[in-house]
């Protein structure tokens, strides 16, 4: 196992933060007087570069979000670290939003709560103390309540922990919730619609008296590469079997790709670009539960709660297997210093599978080759989910992107019998239905940085002249020429596919180069037309939007998601109708799951995947994996006892 985390990134790294550039930001805002004991640094991250050309004009630059606990007006910060200038912009709360919650008002949540005398009554009415309640400390959303225009709001749903080491997840106070008014430290209101049992059977999947005595029947599997990985790596930059990137890391995106290439034998090894920029740009957990303390329930996990920000440290467990290298990123702390997150990204080489294989009848020649995939991966942890994000690139040009979900589903009592909005996943306790909605942004450069958007379905021809047989069947291809066009679904029945094409460079037989995204077609945003999150998370409407570049339009759901009312974000991007046809581009995909838990998922969740590929489609000129060599090794022969 190799560890590079002890190496400061480089400033040249396009897309990791070093720790000295984190002080410089402080000392300059400071500089500037725009600090006090009451600033918070809700969100600092890197500017991405002008695309294809390397650092914008402007040079290195980095983004604060400035919140003040006492309730002075938030900022929005640029600070040029080239130039060593600042400049700000007052945000307004009803029509910018807020900026995303922060770490210190998860526990302000309880603390308000426990000394409210509504709660109190609540919690004794169901022979509870506050002492022994956790609260869940949940983003508000926007619902027209009157009194929560220009507050800071998050709301709490409740959970009884029965001892320091219990999972509380298992035991929810239902019927109860409570809306908080942080910078006021107040208590908005307290819903009680009626005691609820609290559900009483453990949830603590690492109990032993839970889980029972460990299986003994694993024999080891050992992953080794004697010589060790087939990539480099020099700070943020990896080369692997052709690949060409550099990996960056943000507090709000987490895994962030940048300056994607592949080195083409075939056309001597020159370096062909990809994708410019590659990023989760907002995932939404819309819940399905109309109950009066649940029907709000909405969380926009990159954009609320910045999943970078929660990103796990790696060493502690088996989540990756075999020669790995672990990569340390820096992030900002809430009061701008510097913060060292250990061993944050994991990189590895992985068996893949049969690449190519054929036995020829005529030749008797028999030819099989192993498939490899490089790993770039990290794992956040936000509240009661888990999530693993995986960029996968292969051998043959293909990208992937999966989506890993685990961790404990959110829980309400359950009063038995069918519920059309929750499943009963143990005696008393329920889990509503809801779902994961992701949003890959990628700013596409397929041999180039213009480029075209074409949908492409699989087509039956009728019986007919010049199909007597009724066996035809054909693609039809249709252009996504404005961006009021390329507002897609995806339609397995039919095996839509969008081809992204750069008609300023061909192939050898004359069709212009390729790469194919293939969606997963699973169910986008479930809620009504009028609902708040649909117009909060109109991104999730659409499985494909295609919007023409601008730097300014980086995130799906818009800049500020936290109570902003809704319509940011790519309808809005969307409603500018540009012209599309050989355009620098940017295409979207909103992918994910429709959970509807299972008596399995308790009391932990089985991973469950989502994501989509990328294929090369006439980019290459031939199949590149020609060149990989027959595997050789003990792990291809045959156990002589067997």
């Amino acid at each position: 196992m190799d560890d590079v985390g002890d190496r400061s990134p480089e400033r040249s790294d396009v897309g990791l933060l070093a720790a000295e550039e984190v002080r410089t930001v402080r000392e300059l805002l400071d500089g500037a007087g725009l600090l006090t004991a009451t600033t918070r640094f809700a969100y600092l991250g890197l500017e991405a570069p002008r695309r294809c050309d390397g650092p914008a004009p402007s040079g290195r630059a980095v983004r604060v979000l400035l919140h003040d606990v006492a309730g002075a007006t938030a900022r929005d910060v640029r600070v040029s670290l080239t130039a060593g200038t600042v400049s700000t912009r007052d945000l307004d709360p009803v029509v910018d939003g807020q900026v995303p919650v922060l770490d210190e008002e998860f526990e302000l949540v309880e603390q308000v709560l426990a000394q409210d005398l509504r709660w109190q009554e609540s919690l004794g009415r169901r022979g509870l103390s506050v002492e022994e309640v956790r609260v869940a400390p949940l983003s508000a959303g926007v619902f027209g309540y009157e009194d929560e225009v220009g507050r800071r709001v998050l709301r709490g749903l409740a959970f009884h922990q029965q001892h320091p080491r219990d999972h509380a997840w298992a035991h929810p106070v239902d019927g109860l919730v409570g809306y908080v008014d942080v910078l006021a430290r107040t208590v908005l209101r307290v819903i009680d619609t009626g005691a609820v049992p609290v559900p009483q059977e453990s949830g603590n999947y690492d109990d032993p008296q839970v889980t029972g005595p460990s299986r003994t029947s694993q024999r080891p599997i050992e992953i080794t590469q004697p010589r060790g990985p087939s990539f480099t790596l020099d700070g943020g930059h990896l080369r692997w079997e052709g690949w060409d990137l550099h990996i960056g890391f943000d507090a709000r995106e987490g895994l962030v790709l940048h300056r994607v290439g592949f080195h083409d034998r075939d056309r001597g090894g020159r370096l062909r670009p990809v994708l410019d920029r590659a990023s989760i740009s907002e995932m939404v957990v819309p819940y399905g539960d109309p109950s009066p303390v649940r029907s709000w329930q909405n969380y926009f996990d990159t954009g609320e709660y910045l999943v970078g920000r929660y990103a796990n440290s790696l060493e502690l467990g088996c989540d990756c297997v075999g020669d790995i290298t672990y990569m340390d990123v820096v992030l900002a702390d809430e009061h701008g210093h510097p913060r060292t997150l250990t061993h944050a990204v994991c990189l590895h080489e992985e068996d893949a599978g049969v690449l190519w294989k054929h036995t020829d009848l005529w030749t008797g020649s028999a030819e099989t080759r192993r498939n490899r995939r490089m790993v770039i991966s990290f794992f956040t942890t936000v509240g009661n989910y888990d999530y693993g994000f995986y960029w996968y690139l292969y051998l043959d040009g293909t990208i992937e992107m999966e989506v890993k979900a685990t961790g404990v589903v959110f829980t309400s009592a359950h009063p038995g019998g069918d519920q059309p909005y929750a499943t009963q996943i143990a005696p008393g306790l329920g889990a509503p239905f809801h779902q994961h909605l992701f949003c890959a942004r990628l700013d596409v450069a397929v041999d180039g940085p213009r480029n075209r958007v074409d949908e492409v379905d699989a087509v039956r021809v009728p019986a007919g002249p010049g199909n007597e047989r009724g066996n035809a069947f054909t693609r039809r291809s249709t252009p996504l020429v404005r961006e009021s066009r390329a507002m897609r679904h995806a339609d397995p029945a039919v095996g839509r596919t969008w081809r992204i094409s750069n008609p300023e460079s061909s192939n050898r037989v004359g069709e212009p180069v390729a790469f194919v995204l293939h969606p997963q077609g699973l169910p986008t945003l479930l809620a009504d037309d009028g609902a708040s999150i649909t117009a909060r998370a109109g991104f999730a409407t659409r499985h494909l939007w295609v919007t023409r570049y601008d730097p300014q339009e980086q995130y799906a759901a818009g800049d500020l998601v936290n109570q902003h009312p809704g319509g940011a974000g790519l309808p809005a991007y969307a409603a500018r109708d540009r012209d599309l046809d050989g355009q620098e581009l940017v295409v979207w995909h909103t992918f994910g799951l429709t959970h509807f838990p299972r008596t399995e998922d308790w009391p932990v969740m089985p991973v469950d995947r989502a994501g989509f590929r990328l294929t090369p489609s006439g980019f290459f000129d031939r199949n590149p994996t020609l060149d990989v060599p027959r595997s050789a090794g003990s792990h291809c022969a045959t156990r002589p006892d067997r």
